[in-house]
């Protein structure tokens, strides 16, 4: 082996594994929507517009959420093999570039966040009645705002506000055929396929919540649990812009909250339904004072200790998303 190769092997292996890490990220309706190409020492993150809904999301904002979630995940992944990187954000494709610069020490933080990308679930049963405390929720929004990105916590009021939203996307999106035939598409069933969503990680039946959860064409087998959700806490991901590169980071914050709460036994389950409709998501937007562009909902709060959560969703091979080049 050459010297010059021989310099590239370590970068390109680890990028390789970092791709292969971001295959556990979350994505709307488990469609994974992004694809990986690993260069000599670069890699870089395209969307898999295959992927898209096109049409519960006709503008890709939740596919480039998605592909944010994934960036965050292969970036955690390098830095706990020790790598150093910087991230290139050109205007349009490839969303990003990753680009390994040294090897050194391995960051334990990273390590830690990247065993929590097997154990994170999306937990859609209710949760328990025990409130999570200011000191449970302050690093969730100090692991969000790593990515440029706030997060406001909803008062009680507002959550009543939230909750008639909700109620409004759902009836607005009800009466769309196709969008129910998209979902349909997506959503129940085994799906061996490795995307979309199992029945496994549905709700036998409507669990017991002030802020409805999405409607899904067809129960599914995991049990939702006899709480309520008066103990839960509702927050909103938001930020100053509203360009492509803002949702990508909006992605980044949800994976850096989500997998700091894996690591804390805070359940999360994204809401997406009021951004998608633009009328609900103008009211949203209202309820943040005007102060930004909301990017997702998320509810967090405590699981039931005395029942398994979800199964893993599957996830497509590496194959299918990783494209290694010479």
């Amino acid at each position: 082996m050459s010297g010059e190769t021989a310099a590239h092997a370590a970068p390109k292996q680890a990028l390789m594994q970092a791709a292969d890490a971001a295959r556990h990220a979350p994505s709307i309706h488990n469609t994974q929507p992004w694809r990986w190409v690993v260069r000599a020492d670069t890699l870089e993150l395209h969307a898999a517009t295959r992927r898209q809904l096109r049409t519960g999301d006709p503008e890709g904002r939740m596919m480039l959420l998605s592909c944010g979630t994934a960036l965050h995940h292969a970036r955690v992944a390098l830095a706990a093999d020790g790598w150093t990187h910087r991230v290139d954000r050109p205007a349009g494709e490839p969303l990003a570039v990753i680009r390994a610069e040294a090897h050194g020490a391995t960051d334990l933080a990273a390590v830690r966040l990247v065993q929590m990308m097997r154990v994170r679930r999306t937990d859609r049963r209710t949760v328990t009645e025990e409130p999570l405390t200011d000191d449970a929720v302050q690093p969730l929004i100090a692991a969000a705002g790593t990515a440029g990105i706030r997060t406001h916590v909803l008062n009680s009021d507002q959550v009543i506000e939230l909750a008639v939203l909700v109620e409004q996307a759902q009836k607005a999106q009800a009466g769309d055929d196709d969008l129910r035939s998209e979902t349909a598409d997506w959503v129940g069933g085994d799906r061996p396929a490795g995307t979309g969503i199992p029945g496994s990680a549905i709700p036998a039946e409507p669990p017991q919540t002030t802020v409805a959860e999405r409607e899904f064409p067809a129960p599914g087998t995991l049990r939702a649990g006899a709480g309520h959700d008066t103990a839960a806490t509702y927050a909103v991901l938001y930020g100053a812009g509203d360009e492509p590169g803002d949702w990508l980071r909006a992605g980044e914050a949800l994976s850096a909250l989500w997998l700091t709460a894996a690591g804390n036994t805070v359940t999360v389950l994204p809401i997406s339904s009021p951004v998608e409709v633009p009328f609900t998501r103008q009211a949203l937007r209202h309820m943040l004072g005007d102060l930004g562009f909301p990017y997702l909902v998320v509810r967090l709060g405590h699981g039931d200790p005395e029942h398994a959560g979800p199964a893993p969703t599957p996830r497509l091979d590496a194959g299918q998303v990783v494209e290694v080049e010479d």
